[in-house]
């Protein structure tokens, strides 16, 4: 089976708009939530976000690019430009056809659909929709305008399986190159979730937090005062390469993508599982998919969105899998970016391969009293990130509809 490996990284996110800034800021362990900016929030019953900071999208994407695409689709452009620069692939020296692009995303173009139809209602419904409305909204879009803009023929799609989307969007480019599909695919997520309807909708859910009078410590995973989940928004690429073709052209190496899964939980659209079935069967055929055992993985990069009934059947989860492991670590860094979405794997699928590379272990802040229910074996890494050599490591990520995405890395 052909090995895989990432060669570049990219990066929009709340914490920092490149990779440097974004591991800095993660490992330093700075919140990144505000009062949201981009509406009044004043009704709402989360007036807070963690939303993308001192971006100018004009000075990354032309005119055209940005009239025609929705803001997920210009953080998807960004962190793509910045993957492929770092991973130094030329195309004219490849087929086009042996480059393909795969993302995800659980939203799309969810701002431009508000926005339409708002104007829709507004114009006393008489039906004049921008004419880039339905390619502005629809959830493969980035994917397609990443493939056309570099000219990739390869494989090309978006996978959706909500917040779960960019480790299955990981996995399915993994497997396309084992199976000797392509010699290179751009994959992650981007997600752009902070507008009104997202906001309200996920009020009406009870699922974000409404800690309005101080949003820097309002996401807290693990925490016996959980209270809910941070929004957050943005993009992560990663550039997954055939191993011998990255020796062949001396690329730079961060890590091997060395196994990933899927299963569901099939309990409930919302909630995950509270024994974590699914999570716990997934974190072990992603293990057994890299040829490694539960012993041999020192740092588990957690989804925990600090939501009450989440964080648990997680810590759970990762007992039961990990228990008899005492070389391994837990962090769980939407604390400091927020929770993006069908983004949330790519961003943190990065964390996992920069602790592997730095050997360091980012922090999760605001969490100063672990729930008693959390089993008392994990080691939760809070307040300050710890120095530690990491050989493997894990990214969970669990969307509604019960989806679980669990990537494996690996150092080279």
């Amino acid at each position: 089976m052909k090995r895989v490996v990432i060669t570049g990284m990219g990066v929009v996110s709340p914490a920092g708009n490149d990779l440097k800034s974004f591991w800095t800021n993660i490992v330093n362990g700075r919140s990144n939530a505000a009062n949201i900016t981009r509406f009044n929030a004043e009704h709402f019953k989360t007036h807070f976000a963690a939303e993308v900071k001192e971006l100018i999208i004009i000075d990354h994407l032309d005119r055209n690019e940005i009239k025609r695409s929705d803001l997920y689709t210009q953080y998807a452009l960004i962190a793509a430009k910045e993957a492929i620069e770092d991973s130094g692939f030329e195309l004219d020296k490849m087929s086009p056809f042996d480059v393909g692009v795969i993302l995800g995303s659980a939203q799309g173009g969810f701002e431009t659909f508000e926005q339409q139809v708002r104007e829709y209602a507004a114009n006393g419904f008489m039906p004049h929709f921008n004419p880039f409305f339905i390619p502005k909204t629809l959830v493969n879009m980035a994917a397609g305008i990443i493939s056309i803009k570099y000219g990739f023929m390869g494989v090309n799609f978006s996978a959706v399986s909500a917040c779960a989307s960019a480790n299955t969007a990981i996995m399915d480019a993994l497997n396309y190159i084992r199976w000797g599909k392509a010699k290179i695919i751009i994959t992650g997520g981007a997600d752009a979730p902070i507008s009104e309807a997202s906001i309200g909708g996920y009020n009406a859910l009870k699922a974000l937090s409404t800690r309005n009078e101080s949003p820097e410590t309002a996401s807290r995973p693990f925490d016996v005062d959980r209270d809910g989940f941070l929004m957050g928004e943005g993009a992560g690429v990663l550039v997954l390469e055939e191993y011998e073709h990255a020796v062949a052209r001396g690329a730079h190496i961060y890590a091997e993508v060395a196994g990933a899964a899927m299963t569901s939980d099939a309990y409930h659209i919302t909630a995950t599982h509270p024994e974590g079935k699914g999570a716990i069967q997934g974190m072990k055929f992603a293990l057994h998919d890299g040829g490694l055992n539960a012993e041999d993985v020192n740092y588990v990069n957690a989804h925990a969105t600090s939501t009450s009934v989440g964080d648990l059947s997680e810590a759970r989860a990762i007992n039961a899998v990990f228990g008899n492991n005492t070389d391994f670590s837990v962090s769980a860094t939407k604390s400091m970016t927020g929770h993006l979405l069908g983004a949330a794997g790519a961003i943190e699928s990065i964390v996992a391969v920069k602790a592997i590379t730095d050997g360091i272990i980012p922090p999760t802040i605001n969490t100063h009293t672990i729930d008693p229910e959390v089993p008392a074996g994990l080691h939760i890494v809070i307040k300050e990130a710890i120095n530690k050599k990491v050989n493997v490591a894990l990214s969970n990520t669990f969307g509604f509809g019960g989806h679980n995405g669990i990537a494996v890395f690996k150092k080279v």
